[in-house]
């Protein structure tokens, strides 16, 4: 149990590092420190529900039914691509409206809403935290639980640096231009993120 909780820990940590469009929204609100609990909680949560439909069976879906992942695809895409021309949008404008100290803060109900989308829509996250972790999970067939519970902790532990570790980068980000050029970066991963899917849908 122990090995296997060891092997979900490190995947987990492995696959969710990559930059995505769910990090960089955790990333950018933690910078604002804005809602910053219930949105690491809600993508914690929202990881550990993905996992366990992958380690406990729900991979076979898309085998079952091969008609839901392209749809998923090609979704995600557009919703990706549409939230990069955005950050694009806001590097451009500038102005003290990028400076997180000051910008007025959004509705936690809308910053839920937007965390759902880019974490539930998004096929990179059923990729990684269903197929994927659902089928090294098939090697421990004794342990599932086990390989659950240490992917569920390792993403857990990320989403919580992230999140709360973005404040020790407030000095540098509190410069409008500093925020423009996380701006555009992110704008720039996530228009590749949506090409990669398009590309890979055709």
């Amino acid at each position: 149990m122990i090995w296997a909780f060891a092997n979900g820990f490190g995947l987990s940590l492995s696959l969710i590092v990559a930059v995505g469009a769910q990090n960089a929204f955790v990333l950018k609100q933690g910078l604002r420190r804005e809602h910053v609990g219930p949105l690491v909680l809600f993508c914690a949560v929202s990881d550990a529900i993905l996992m366990a439909l992958g380690v406990f069976g729900f991979g076979a879906l898309t085998q079952a039914v091969p008609a839901v992942a392209p749809v998923m695809l090609w979704v995600g895409a557009a919703f990706v691509f549409a939230y990069g021309i955005l950050s694009f949008r806001r590097a451009f404008a500038g102005g003290e409206a990028l400076d997180p100290t000051v910008a007025p803060k959004g509705s936690l109900r809308a910053a839920l809403a937007f965390c759902f989308a880019i974490t539930w829509l998004n096929p990179h996250v059923y990729l990684d935290t269903v197929l994927l972790v659902g089928s090294v999970a098939s090697k421990f067939e004794e342990a599932r639980v086990g390989f659950w519970a240490g992917a569920s902790a390792g993403s857990a532990l990320f989403f919580v640096a992230l999140g709360y570790g973005a404040r020790l980068l407030a000095p540098v980000m509190i410069k409008p231009r500093a925020w423009q050029i996380l701006e555009f970066i992110i704008g720039v991963v996530m228009v590749v993120i949506a090409i990669g899917l398009v590309v890979s849908a055709v």
